[in-house]
């Protein structure tokens, strides 16, 4: 397997501290968190006010990555990692889609984001519904 090398963009700075704390699916949570973006990236989010909904992608730096299976919650049956949300993989990226609330600086508070506090931010992108929805009108 080829190694990759990833840079933080930023970090979350959020309540949740331990596992249980956050919640299993971050948009269903109405919790704000800060995203402090790296000062080296701060050209990179000029506009970002400009999109309602983001998708934050973190690294998951406590996951395990020695995991390929996984049983979701609700489930007695065992998938493959890649079939699941499940934290422990092994390249522990996190994605999620949050509500940006407010864009200060090289602070973004958002909405949604089930990250524990100290999570590097590997990048952001803006959600579009058109590209993002299967069922959108639209949609390819």
């Amino acid at each position: 397997m080829q190694e990759m090398a990833l840079t933080s963009i930023g970090v979350v700075r959020s309540p949740f501290r331990n596992r249980g704390e956050a919640p299993r699916q971050g948009r269903l949570s109405p919790v704000e968190s800060i995203i402090e973006i790296n000062p080296a990236c701060a050209e990179g989010i000029r506009d970002i006010g400009d999109h309602p909904h983001l998708f934050v992608l973190t690294w998951l730096h406590r996951s395990r990555r020695d995991t390929l299976t996984a049983t979701p919650p609700g489930s007695t049956k065992e998938h493959g990692v890649f079939a699941t949300r499940s934290p422990e993989r092994p390249n522990p990226l996190g994605l999620c889609l949050v509500d940006l609330v407010k864009a200060e600086g090289l602070r973004l508070t958002v909405r949604g984001l089930d990250a524990f506090d100290g999570t590097p931010v590997v990048d952001i992108k803006p959600f579009h519904r058109d590209l993002d929805c299967p069922d959108s009108p639209g949609a390819p």
